[in-house]
């Protein structure tokens, strides 16, 4: 064997080397900040481990004051993420911050699921006791960063979930107590959604006597006199507009959405949640109605 053979071989069968790992307090550091973190994130959602993020919005204001740190969104379902960071131990002003900031953006975008997540270098057993007052009626994810030094004497940092999503229901009904107006969605939408808005009214309110539209801040939806009957709720965006007949999931309508190549998932509420834009209503307006009245008399 040569002598470089041998060197080889001897460097194979050497056994690793441990190095331990310098932890580090960003909150006590002269050189990092919250926004050294908030820049790291921005630039590489997928540090947070939550998938293939993209970056929507950073420093978001809010419409009662304060700012956002980051929104980040899954581009495959338009699901979002209202992150806050925080430097330190976890505390209650900033939890209750992290909600509000959620809830802000829920409110905004409902047509879209929202997660809050909480970024902290410590999170502390007060936390999990004050999570548990909500009694998992918030879906939030809580995330601790390490901030380590390396053998070249640079810092990375190490993100690990301490608390995982737990998915909610929501009772729509109270959810959407604040009336509103077709102004409100005439703002939210454009000409062409709020074209489709009224097709699927129209159709709807005329499978029963008495039935008229309800606008509420969380969607459009169907009244009965004076109780909500929201066998349908429509929720305009600018692009295009959410169908959601509340109807049993089936093999059978998810195989027929699917061959007519439409976007749906199936919602938190026992309703479809299907995306369509003025040209898939042209080719499958007439199958959607069918779900709506499928719904009705459900």
């Amino acid at each position: 064997m040569s002598e470089k053979s041998q060197l080889k071989a001897i460097s194979l069968n050497k056994e690793p080397e441990y190095l331990k790992l310098e932890r580090l307090s960003i909150k006590d550091h002269p050189q990092f900040d919250e926004y050294w973190v908030q820049e790291i994130i921005a630039s590489d959602p997928s540090v947070l481990g939550l998938g293939d993020l993209i970056l929507k919005d950073k420093e978001r204001n809010q419409p009662r004051g304060g700012r956002l740190d980051i929104l980040l969104e899954d581009p495959n379902d338009e699901r979002r993420y209202e992150v806050e960071i925080q430097l330190g131990k976890t505390d209650e002003s900033h939890i209750i911050r992290t909600i509000e900031y959620w809830d802000n953006e829920r409110k905004r975008f409902p047509d879209r699921e929202h997660c809050a997540v909480i970024v902290a270098e410590e999170v502390t057993s007060r936390f999990f006791n004050v999570m548990s007052l909500f009694n998992g009626h918030i879906p939030l994810i809580a995330i601790q960063m390490n901030a380590v030094r390396l053998a070249n004497n640079g810092i990375s940092l190490i993100f690990t979930r301490v608390l995982d999503e737990i998915r909610v229901e929501f009772d729509e009904e109270n959810d959407a107590k604040q009336a509103a107006d077709r102004s409100l969605w005439e703002g939210k939408g454009s000409p062409e959604t709020i074209k489709l808005m009224d097709y699927f009214l129209d159709y709807s309110t005329r499978l029963q006597n008495g039935l008229i539209p309800n606008y509420t801040t969380a969607y459009v939806g169907i009244m009965d006199g004076r109780s909500p009957n929201n066998f349908v709720t429509l929720l305009p965006s600018r692009r295009r507009i959410c169908v959601r007949p509340r109807i049993e999931r089936t093999d059978t309508i998810d195989t027929e959405l699917e061959t007519r190549g439409l976007e749906f998932k199936y919602g938190r509420w026992g309703a479809y949640k299907i995306w369509v834009n003025p040209k898939d209503v042209d080719e499958h307006g007439e199958y959607l109605k069918t779900l709506i009245k499928q719904a009705h008399e459900g």
